[in-house]
């Protein structure tokens, strides 16, 4: 018998294996687990082996997002400046204060989602006034979420902005009591605005695009995520957009399984567009590392159910049956999984009504689809689910705005948004993701913070304990329950002989930390088809070579991405708070900095 490649040992390994739950160490052969069990599994080692001594860290499978923009976000990550977990105003205003400095012309600073003023300690936006004082040449776009961006008089003089630029449906550019554009624009509800404006921005040559993707990858992996399904994305065509990931693929320096779906770009020519691509490819085209795995989430713009919670709930065009059944029946006829963004209930319960039809006409018989999102569907809607196939996407976005949510509709009626539990109960296949990277932050730590402890990223309770879930349920819905909505369950999501050796080592104990630290936690050693894809702290020597970041101008190169790294080039240091009662805090040069990250601010 073979020896094994690797061997992880010494450590807390959660399996998600009913049968077995947890063992001290794994062998691994030819990129897929090949045993689970204790210390014995030492004696099967040959002269080649690799062992790794765990020194005791938990491990877990690798996680997986059911959605997440991954190939989109890769191309333009090392442009971005990203506010991810930044934890003061202050803070994030000085950053892009020295990014514009740094940033030459004719770039944009941009600041892309990831991010709530929940956040920070100050509670608040930053204002117009606040990013032109801190960047008064330099192009500036910060978006947040779906329902604004705040753009510098730069930014606006790089769109073309003035008085006679007209509004745009469904968007507003706000203007001053003369009718010039304040800088502020909104969705209202549509987020074509805020897209079709930072898609003026300039882009990255191919080889720069190759290296943000790396780099984008490699910090997902030190979050611990080894798959995920890319969701498509406004302005991400096919296939001219997907040159760069195809390219590492074909290299074979993908970090990541990635099945992507295929997004219509074009309004009222989306049944075309499927038409055209369903000669071009087609569902599990690939590897099970990079694959094709269906439509959506976009089918027809008609349907577009955007979320911006700020606004009253949109109701969609009445076109809207026709040209979504002409879709959705010819991808059926084609046996292709399709997904839909839905938001409310009251869409959700039209779009079921088309598919239904469309079943009586050219039965599903076990296709695999499923609904983005769902935050207020109903028990009704779920049981129509249920019984056409379905599976539902769910993803944190109400940690990003579950104050909106509250503010608009009330503490009670977000004890269910989604009602994952229920779902749950019923059978429905669920899959955890975030909806990264212009929404919600791509930490699925964050994620899964969310869903243990039912809070936003603010602190706000949202659920009750018949809505939360408990770690292992969570972490579940990020592994074994996500693999569904690829078609990969049974062979990635839980360390199990057979399966895919994909895995994280944690830095610390997701299962014994305190609720609030779990959206804390990263990965010091991840593997991705027994391949060591990310290592750090005491793994440090074993974490493979990494191009340098380029541009060299680019925020990652001085912030990294999640706001762990943001301390680079603040002069920013670990000492105890000031508070002289908590952990250590950042603190520093400048005393607005002094205590953020203790418990004295919840954010």
């Amino acid at each position: 018998m073979r020896a094994p490649d690797l061997i992880l040992h010494n450590g807390s390994i959660t399996t998600l294996d009913p049968s077995l739950p947890q063992v001290s160490a794994v062998a691994i052969t030819d990129g897929r687990i090949t045993a689970a069990g204790g210390e014995e599994l030492l004696a099967s080692a040959g002269r080649d082996t690799v062992r790794i001594d765990l020194k005791g860290r938990r491990a877990i499978p690798g996680l997986n997002d059911s959605h997440i923009h991954v190939i989109r976000g890769g191309l333009n990550f090392t442009m971005e400046l990203r506010w991810d977990g930044v934890p003061s105003l202050a803070l994030a205003l000085e950053m892009l204060r020295e990014q514009a400095r740094r940033t030459p012309p004719p770039q944009w600073v941009r600041v892309i989602g990831g991010w709530t003023e929940f956040q920070f300690v100050e509670r608040r936006m930053p204002t117009l006034d606040e990013i032109n004082r801190v960047s008064p040449d330099t192009p500036v776009f910060v978006l947040h979420l779906y329902d604004r961006a705040l753009v510098n008089g730069a930014g606006l003089r790089a769109l073309g902005y003035t008085k006679d630029t007209p509004d745009p449906p469904g968007g507003e550019i706000q203007r001053d009591r003369a009718g010039n554009p304040t800088g502020l624009l909104i969705a209202k509800p549509n987020a074509l605005i805020l897209y079709a404006s930072l898609a003026k921005g300039p882009k990255l040559g191919f080889d720069d695009q190759v290296t943000s993707t790396r780099h984008f990858m490699r910090e997902l992996n030190r979050l611990g995520i080894t798959s995920c399904i890319d969701a498509g994305g406004g302005f991400q065509n096919y296939p001219d957009d997907y040159r760069v990931i195809e390219h590492l693929a074909e290299r074979d320096e993908l970090t990541l399984r990635i099945a992507y779906n295929l997004f219509t770009q074009r309004p009222k020519e989306e049944y075309d567009d499927f038409a055209r691509w369903i000669t071009m490819t087609g569902p599990g085209k690939g590897s099970d590392v990079y694959k094709m795995n269906g439509a959506g989430e976009m089918l027809v713009f008609s349907a577009a159910d955007f979320e911006d919670f700020l606004e009253p709930r949109p109701d969609l065009m009445p076109a809207m049956e026709e040209e979504l059944k002409k879709v959705v029946a010819l991808l059926v006829e084609h046996r292709w999984p399709f997904r839909l963004h839905a938001t409310y209930d009251e869409s959700i319960s039209r779009f079921l009504a088309v598919f239904e039809a469309v079943d009586r006409e050219i039965p599903f018989r076990g296709l695999r689809w499923f609904f983005d999102h769902a935050e207020t569907i109903s028990n009704r809607n779920l049981e129509r689910v249920r019984r056409l196939g379905g599976g539902i996407a769910i993803q944190d976005r109400m940690a990003f705005q579950g104050e909106y949510f509250v503010a608009r509709y009330g503490a009670e009626a977000a004890k269910r948004t989604p009602p994952i539990a229920r779902m749950l109960a019923m059978g429905i296949p669920v899959g955890a993701g975030t909806d990264a990277t212009r929404v919600s932050s791509y930490n699925p730590w964050l994620s899964l913070y969310w869903l243990v402890s039912g809070k936003t990223v603010g602190g706000l309770p949202l659920y009750d304990d018949a809505n939360r879930l408990d770690r292992t349920a969570a972490l579940r819905l990020y592994t074994e329950g996500s693999s569904w909505f690829s078609g990969d369950n049974g062979s990635k999501g839980a360390l199990i002989a057979g399966r895919h050796a994909d895995l994280a080592v944690l830095s610390a104990d997701y299962f014994a930390v305190p609720e609030a630290r779990i959206k804390d936690i990263e990965s010091v050693l991840t593997i991705m088809g027994g391949k060591i894809v990310h290592a750090s702290d005491e793994f440090a020597p074993l974490a493979p070579p990494l191009p340098p970041v380029s541009p060299d101008w680019s925020p990652v190169a001085s912030y990294g991405g999640y706001h762990g790294n943001a301390a680079v080039s603040t002069g920013l240091r670990r000492e105890p708070c000031v508070c002289h009662s908590h952990s250590p805090a950042w603190s520093g040069p400048d005393p607005r900095f002094w205590g953020i990250g203790c418990d004295c601010f919840a954010f």
